[in-house]
């Protein structure tokens, strides 16, 4: 085989694909319309001050007795992972203008989620640094897939300073979220109308969601026996757990309860200035001073969502596999969370879809 095989998006899954490829010596690139890798995995550190530590904006856990893809991979990058701390107590916040409650938790330490020392890029990193430098372009953006008449695949793909390149391929492995796929790229022909269909109608995992953590000195909250895990039917925040690193810094994460088109609405100004009037009221004057909040839109994302993403999430029934792809059967595979039905929505569904794409392309002897 003298074209590679070219990946679409340096998410979990197409990185992952790219690794499981170089291990079987079949060549492979991988074009990532962002500036940078990771996708929807995302650890961000306060600005000048990385030595708090990087923060999940991200996926945060994982369970690696239910999730041994994850595990195995974490296991052979020889990454350091720790118990999400959740001793202490809770904070239910039910009214406006009344205090929170506190409540103690009952669970078993090991229903808790693992979390990864420096965050979940590590893994990202770490992953990457297995693979030829020279395979992984960043700031590509694929427009077109051609199938020729010679059955080989070209890509038109254009730079972010407008330069044009037409890349051929053996084959493709499209690991970005299917309403990307159906929205960016224009294919030629086009892609069955039922495979079209499915996947416009797979909503993007995270798609609708946002995150903030707000990063202290220390964790002060455990010194009053809380855990840091709040549930709010007030808001903004309505799910708040501790975020902190394994030493050092302290960190509060928190879910959205407000919709992505209220959010756009106020700004992130405004969002910011919320969440830290909410955490005041849940933990008192010394949440007053962060070193920061850091705030991750994913609808607000070109990358991510589109705008079929800001409605409240539905339709799990379609995560899985897209149907036969009619001409394109053998020519392009599908990869990402998305795709997956067992894990779907986990990093575990973003390795177990690049598993089984990979394993169709070694099927038909891709070499």
């Amino acid at each position: 085989m003298n074209n590679p095989i070219i990946i679409v998006g340096a998410g979990l899954s197409g990185l992952s694909a790219a690794s499981l490829l170089t291990k079987q010596g079949i060549n492979c690139r991988v074009l990532e319309a962002r500036e940078r890798i990771g996708g929807r995995v995302l650890s961000a550190s306060v600005p000048n001050q990385s030595d708090l530590g990087r923060f999940d904006l991200g996926p945060t856990w994982f369970w690696p007795q239910y999730e041994r893809n994850m595990a195995a991979l974490v296991e052979e990058l020889n990454l350091e992972t720790f118990v999400q701390h959740n001793e202490g107590e809770m904070l239910i916040e039910r009214f406006q203008t009344k205090p929170p409650e506190r409540c103690k938790m009952q669970e078993h330490v090991d229903a808790r989620g693992v979390r990864l020392t420096g965050g979940m890029q590590s893994m990202i990193d770490a992953l990457v640094e297995t693979l030829p430098p020279e395979i992984i372009e960043l700031e590509t953006r694929v427009k077109e897939i051609c199938l020729v008449e010679t059955g080989e695949i070209k890509i038109k793909v254009e730079k972010t300073d407008g330069t044009i390149e037409n890349i051929l391929a053996a084959a493709v492995i499209l690991a970005l979220p299917p309403r990307l796929v159906a929205r960016q790229i224009k294919f030629s022909p086009t892609l069955p109308k039922n495979l079209m269909a499915d996947i416009e109608e797979k909503p993007t995992w995270m798609g609708a969601q946002a995150k903030a953590v707000a990063v202290y000195d220390r964790p002060f909250w455990r010194e009053t026996g809380l855990s840091g895990l709040v549930l709010s039917s007030v808001g903004p925040l309505q799910e708040i757990y501790d975020a902190s690193p394994i030493n050092g810094a302290g960190a509060l994460f928190g879910f959205f309860g407000i919709s992505s088109e209220v959010r756009q609405q106020m700004g992130q100004e405004k969002v910011i200035k919320l969440v830290s009037e909410q955490l005041v009221k849940l933990f008192g004057s010394r949440a007053e001073t962060p070193q920061a909040i850091l705030y991750k839109d994913w609808s607000s994302d070109m990358e991510t969502a589109v705008e079929e993403d800001s409605s409240p999430f539905k339709n799990y029934s379609s995560y899985g596999q897209p149907p036969a792809a009619g001409e394109w059967e053998e020519k392009i595979f599908f990869a990402g969370t998305e795709t997956n039905s067992q894990s779907s929505g986990h990093l575990e569904g973003a390795l177990l879809s690049a598993e089984q794409a990979v394993g169709k392309i070694l099927a038909l002897n891709y070499k």
